[in-house]
């Protein structure tokens, strides 16, 4: 979906010319960024009736190699909104020691790496295995989600300013057919690492410095074969050769490049590639070229008055281990829920405070892990012997499970004050029996609302019934006879645990 305008923009109008010029609509929010987070975000506020429209500059998906995979805790929260039987696998060829699952359950053998050692075995807490997808992918399934939703998405309009007041927010943007100006009551920043919505709302970014210098492309090479398929660490740095044919990375542990934002030419691509891996290699043609380095920063909050921050635009790190795409769908749907109830008038601000709250420690954690990669893949014995030592560790089941959860995210608890283990976790994948039939979890969230999950008849509130539907069934796997889930996935209550109407205040505001 796409539209051009040249004048001022009030959202949210269901009565033509109900709003007063400049003054802020409150059912509504601008989102700038058309990634996965920023659909994401979209999408889950038009589920719940709040009027968005989302800015990208770009006058289409990019089509440069990005991410390429989802953890399963990603797939967990995609499956609420019944996405993750819409996401195309890809299998790739099991080459280089390295065995790579595209889904299905449980079972023998790594399914992903720590710092490019392939020893991650399998989650305490997913089933799931990590769904190969390209990100162009995704972004196109997001994109059809969020427009199904009614999200007005405007492809080739750059936020450029924005001011905000106790009321609203009014953005400055330029489009194809020139500047105008959108009056809502939100803005979203998911606009990637070097966000205009973070740098313009002053926030501190505080964090270390990139060490690196990666390429990674999409490229025709006269050998194919000049570095083994998989993860090398050489005396010159890093070379990942595959998993799909043509896809290459390559990093130097030298420093940042002197201008990330210089283009990237094949000369200088094949350079690196010659130097870090001690071939003649020549590269044919290149369909994609990106530049990276391993900066690791953290916004000190992700609400600043109106504006939020999600994604990159509040947390950056390496790529390494993926986890970037996935923190951000993370971000996107603790975000979503939270802001359309403050928007709706349904909850109050201190809703909202929970998202740095919850979501700061997780990606502090991300940050903290991809600088622990970016240590043990330099090259050199020190390195070398920290990789022996944790790889010995590793074989420890108890170990292996608690890093494969911190990599995956399957073992993220928020802190919500309780003490039952359920409750902060994301809810299990059971199977209920209803009157209407038997029902996996996920499946009954698809409205979007909170989920008040009754298995031994007992008597519930039902002043929340507009907020939280409540499900009464049978299932002989459940770990608790009542569950309260929020709407992202994560267990705001247990049976047994407190008051149910304290939590149904807290999470879903006053009766």
């Amino acid at each position: 979906m796409s539209s051009t305008a040249t004048n001022s923009t009030d959202l949210g109008n269901t009565v033509p010319g109900s709003a007063v010029p400049g003054s802020a609509v409150p059912g509504s929010a601008v989102v700038a960024g058309a990634g996965p987070v920023g659909l994401t975000v979209a999408a889950e506020l038009r589920l719940r009736g709040i009027e968005v429209i989302v800015l990208e500059p770009l006058p289409s998906i990019d089509p440069r190699v990005k991410a390429g995979s989802l953890a399963p805790r990603a797939v967990d929260a995609l499956d609420l909104r019944g996405l993750a039987e819409r996401i195309p696998s890809f299998a790739l060829p099991q080459t280089g020691g390295q065995r790579v699952r595209t889904g299905g359950q449980r079972g023998s053998g790594p399914r992903g790496h720590f710092a490019g050692m392939w020893v991650l075995r399998e989650s305490a807490y997913s089933s799931k295995a990590a769904t190969l997808v390209p990100q162009q992918v995704l972004e196109e399934l997001l994109d059809d989600h969020a427009a199904a939703q009614g999200a007005d998405i405007r492809r080739g309009h750059t936020l450029t300013g924005y001011t905000q007041d106790e009321e609203g927010v009014t953005v400055q943007v330029e489009g194809p057919e020139g500047p105008y100006e959108l009056r809502a009551g939100w803005l979203v920043g998911a606009d990637g690492g070097r966000s205009t919505v973070r740098k313009l709302s002053g926030v501190p970014f505080p964090g270390t410095d990139g060490v690196i210098t990666g390429y990674q492309a999409l490229a025709e090479l006269d050998d194919p074969d000049f570095a083994p398929m998989g993860w090398n660490r050489l005396p010159g740095g890093l070379v990942v050769n595959g998993p799909v044919p043509g896809r290459v990375l390559v990093v130097e542990f030298e420093g940042p490049p002197a201008d990330r934002d210089a283009a990237i030419t094949v000369e200088e691509f094949q350079s690196i590639l010659r130097r870090v891996s001690g071939s003649e290699v020549t590269v044919l043609e290149a369909r994609s070229l990106t530049r990276f380095t391993d900066n690791a920063r953290l916004a000190e909050s992700f609400v600043i008055g109106r504006v939020v921050l999600a994604g990159d635009a509040a947390h950056v790190h390496s790529p390494f281990g993926g986890q970037g795409l996935n923190l951000g769908l993370g971000d996107a749907f603790n975000l979503g829920w939270k802001l359309a109830a403050v928007i709706k008038g349904e909850a109050g601000r201190e809703l909202l405070d929970t998202y740095t709250a919850e979501r700061g420690p997780v990606a502090a954690g991300v940050l903290k892990n991809t600088r622990a990669q970016v240590a043990m893949m330099r090259p050199g014995p020190y390195a070398d012997a920290v990789r022996e030592l944790f790889a010995m560790l590793l074989e420890a089941d108890d170990a292996n499970r608690r890093l494969t959860d911190l990599i995956s995210g399957a073992g993220l608890r928020y802190d919500l004050g309780s003490a039952h283990d359920l409750v902060g976790r994301f809810v299990p994948d059971l199977t209920v029996k209803t009157a209407e039939g038997s029902f996996r979890v996920a499946e009954l969230m698809r409205s979007g609302r909170g989920l008040l999950l009754v298995l031994d008849g007992r008597a519930v509130p039902e002043e929340w019934a507009g907020r939280v539907e409540t499900v009464r069934g049978a299932c002989e796997a459940a770990p608790a006879d009542a569950l309260l889930v929020r709407p992202d996935g994560h267990v705001a209550w247990a049976a047994g645990d407190g008051s149910l109407t304290e939590a149904l205040t807290t999470w879903f505001g006053p009766a």
